[in-house]
């Protein structure tokens, strides 16, 4: 059974939005920096640590975005670059040498460290990467030191995990082994990781690995005989460095509700030879019990129009989740970058008449938000407060990344989050 019959798509409607036209922007845009990522990711990989080489207003970010006390002991930090290291009087390097040794000496359960480069770290040219190579020669085997940038300057903030991934990439081992593998790539929260890895074994998949890892020494093998599930849209320099070492995509659908985490299950069902009758004894129930968490909300959502600003790069599943199993209206699904390949599976998804636009000129579409006043609004925190002021309901994007999304099981919860704004704003009205 393909993919497409199995989701119900009838011939006429399976060009989904492939073919519409795409108003690409480039203009002034509003964006998280990449930096952000690391609040995820150093709550997975658990002897991995995050020191971000950067300015005060880098520390004040994560700081404020965690939501750390300050007398907790997160597997982060921030190394300042000050005004001696930016008018030349001190060494950066030999600082960042003496921080380094002053981390490790304190925090011996440390594995894997990660020198996570800034926008100031970029505007003074500070070589991170030869950094990481000197400070693996002095504390290499107990240490492992990588790189990777959280750079705002040209990207948005989910790149961020992209840019950490792909840095691991690399460090990964050769597969001996000659049977296929499945290798997901992507953080997710470690409920739903055990959710899916309980789902692979009663299908009779695997070996299964995640990427990341939970322990930085348990890095998963990969060759010509991985195959890749993404569990997120924004891996895309990940994607691109695990193909160079052999590994191949499965195309699907990201697993967002219940339709999209069946499609996603079945990409790999398919590449394992599952009988059909056994795919749905597996995954039935699981289906069953999130179209029942999302009937809870339907009412609240069905018919209602929402716009997506480009941010998180979830923008596209997301709107294929709300529109198909939740009759939401999509106007305008704005996204940082239009990857086709990895969201072809979501784009044949799509309702045809949806507007699509890739990139951003902030001005131009705030315009087009206030002429089509829709119900919600999706955007990143730097625009939902001046909507909000306006009257719009807005939805904060970063949070759709913060919060167990994906899967069966998490289905309600991802539909509570858009239903939440509008329950709050009918409440409130006067």
């Amino acid at each position: 059974m393909s993919s497409l019959a199995a989701l119900g798509r009838s011939p006429a409607d399976q060009a989904g939005c492939t073919e519409a036209p795409v108003l690409r922007e480039r203009g002034q845009r509003e964006v998280f920096c990449g930096l952000t990522g690391i609040i995820w990711l150093h709550r997975k990989i658990q002897d991995a640590f995050f020191l971000v080489v950067g300015s005060r207003t880098c520390a004040h970010l994560i700081q404020s975005a965690a939501g750390v006390m300050i007398f907790a002991e997160p597997r982060f930090a921030t190394a300042i670059i000050d005004e001696r290291d930016l008018a030349g009087l001190a060494d950066a390097n030999e600082e960042l040498d003496r921080v380094v040794g002053q981390l490790l000496a304190r925090r011996p359960d440390i594995r894997l460290l990660f020198l996570v480069g800034s926008c100031p770290s970029e505007v003074i040219k500070l070589d991170l990467s030869r950094a990481a190579q000197r400070l693996n020669r002095t504390h290499s085997p107990d240490v492992r030191v990588l790189n990777y940038s959280g750079s705002g300057i040209e990207t948005t903030f989910t790149q961020g995990e992209d840019a950490c991934l792909a840095a691991l990439v690399p460090e990964m081992p050769d597969a001996i082994a000659t049977a296929p593998a499945l290798l997901v790539v992507g953080a997710l929260a470690e409920v739903v990781e055990d959710q899916m890895r309980r789902l692979f074994a009663a299908l009779g998949i695997g070996p299964v690995d995640f990427l990341p890892p939970r322990r930085a020494r348990e890095l998963p093998a990969v060759g010509p005989n991985t195959r890749m599930l993404l569990a997120q849209p924004f891996l895309a320099d990940t994607a691109r460095a695990l193909e160079a070492r052999g590994a191949v995509h499965l195309p699907a659908p990201f697993p967002l509700g219940a339709e999209g985490t069946t499609g996603w299950l079945r990409a790999a069902a398919e590449a394992w030879g599952v009988p059909a009758e056994r795919f749905r004894a597996v995954t039935e129930a699981g289906e069953q019990r999130a179209r029942i968490a999302l009937d809870r909300h339907r009412e609240t959502l069905a018919g209602r129009r929402i716009f997506f600003f480009p941010d998180s790069h979830l923008e596209i599943p997301l709107a294929r989740f709300l529109a198909r199993e939740l009759d939401m209206r999509p106007v305008e699904i704005g996204t940082p970058y239009l990857h086709r390949a990895h969201l072809a599976a979501e784009l044949l998804l799509l309702p045809r008449d949806v507007l699509l636009s890739e990139g951003q000129d902030v001005d131009r579409q705030l315009d087009r938000c206030r002429d089509e006043k829709p119900d919600l609004v999706v955007c990143g925190l730097g625009l939902a407060n001046p909507l909000e002021a306006e009257g719009f309901a807005t939805k904060w994007s970063i949070e759709l990344v913060f919060t167990p999304i994906q899967g069966y099981e998490q289905a309600g919860d991802l539909a509570e989050l858009f239903a939440r704004p509008l329950v709050r704003r009918q409440k409130l009205k006067v």
